[in-house]
């Protein structure tokens, strides 16, 4: 008779059974309690900048561009109108002062100005002939006078010689009466002639006076009309470089158009473009400096010009000492236009990474570098090279600064 074996409870296959569950219920426990459940990336590493955190000195500053202008633009503008009868110089030359560049023609100046010439003429004979004929009724006046004295004297002496007779009973009352009478008219002509010569003499003067205004105020016009005509030739104000000249012969210019310019060649300036961003940042006096031909020279903001256009102003800077030889109008330099003073501060360089964050947080490598975790971050002040770092990031934190645009909104990269 067989002997009937008792099934043990614990067999080898429920111990595997409950060591896997005890497995699985572990895994499960460390899963909800302790497991990273943030959003993974993988992410090639190798594609990426990584950038220091670093302490160090923060230039604040940007970099615009400047174009090379002659320090003096003298604008040529046409004083008279015309037509240009002939062309002496063409742009691109260098011009001294009062040489001829233009010579235009206009019929009607010319008129004019006969016209008002022969009227200073008319004035000069008229002035002439005015004075000549005072002069003779001055001298009519004088001859005149002379007679009324000599009749006065004559009268005088026989009313004073009647008088005594009269008084002596020789001669009758009516003869007395006679010689006062007729002194007595002279007297009192001589009055009325001596008022007359001053009142002539005072028109007189009057006449002449106006006669030579007038005449003054036409030769004054006749020497207006004359400068004029000498500005149909356009002479260079000053010496330079002739760098255009927008007009051909033949062509109709008016008054006042701008026909080109010349350039002062005893120095330059830079016209700078900034963004409206640091407008109010700007002022004269901002210094900056400007490479050229391996050296640097300094470089000072001496006028703003207000108006912004496309979102830019325009400030011309001039140099602070010495001028690099060999320098043309025309060409273009990056400048380093110093914003504030230097300051010791928390660097992070620039990247690619703030136009997709806008500085509010970045990727930071742990210790291991194989992964790279979100951060909010707070930054400050930017150059072209690096931001100041306010919060969120010590010195020696390696960060990654190239586009997160790939990265989408995980939380760790898995670095490989």
């Amino acid at each position: 008779m067989d002997k009937q074996i008792k099934k043990k409870f614990w067999s080898r296959q429920r111990i595997l059974l409950t060591i896997g569950g005890v497995l699985f219920a572990s895994f499960a426990a460390y899963s909800l309690l302790f497991a990273d459940r943030r959003s993974t990336l993988n992410a090639e590493k190798d594609k990426m900048t990584i950038s220091q955190v670093t302490n160090g000195t923060f230039d604040e500053f940007i970099v615009v561009t400047g174009v090379v202008l002659p320090l003096r633009i003298i604008r040529l503008d046409a004083i008279v109108g015309g037509y240009v009868k002939e062309k002496v110089v063409d742009g691109g030359n260098i011009v001294k002062q009062g040489q001829v560049i233009l010579k235009l023609e206009n019929q009607n100046l010319k008129l004019n100005f006969l016209q008002s010439e022969t009227e200073a003429s008319r004035l000069v004979n008229d002035l002439q002939n005015t004075r000549q004929r005072l002069k003779v009724e001055k001298f009519t006046i004088r001859k005149n006078m002379s007679d009324l004295d000599f009749l006065t004297d004559q009268a005088k002496d026989l009313y004073e010689r009647n008088k005594k007779l009269y008084n002596d009973k020789v001669i009758p009352e009516a003869d007395y009466l006679k010689a006062k009478r007729d002194y007595e008219k002279l007297v009192s002509q001589k009055e009325i002639d001596l008022e007359s010569q001053r009142y002539q003499e005072e028109n007189a003067a009057m006449q002449i006076k106006q006669l030579e205004g007038t005449l003054e105020r036409t030769q004054r016009n006749v020497q207006l009309w004359r400068e004029t005509l000498e500005n149909l030739v356009v002479k260079a104000p000053v010496s330079g470089l002739l760098s255009s000249i927008d007009v051909e012969v033949g062509s109709n210019i008016s008054q006042g158009q701008n026909i080109g310019q010349i350039d002062d060649l005893d120095g330059f300036k830079l016209r700078v473009d900034i963004d409206e961003h640091y407008n109010g940042r700007i002022f004269a006096g901002l210094s900056g400096t400007f490479e050229f031909g391996g050296k640097e020279y300094p470089l000072e903001i001496t006028k703003i010009y207000p108006e912004i256009r496309n979102g830019r102003f325009q400030v011309d800077m001039v140099f602070s000492k010495t001028v690099p030889e060999g320098i043309k109008r025309g060409q273009s330099s990056p400048i380093r236009l110093e914003l504030g003073k230097a300051t010791k501060a928390v660097l992070l360089p620039v990247g690619g990474f703030f136009s997709d964050t806008g500085g509010n947080w970045v990727y930071v490598l742990d210790k291991s570098g194989g992964k790279a975790v979100k951060r909010k971050i707070t930054l400050g002040r930017k150059n072209p090279e690096y931001f100041e770092v306010l919060e969120g990031l010590e010195v020696g934190d390696k960060v990654i600064t190239s586009s997160y645009e790939n990265f989408g909104d995980n939380e760790v990269l898995d670095l490989k």
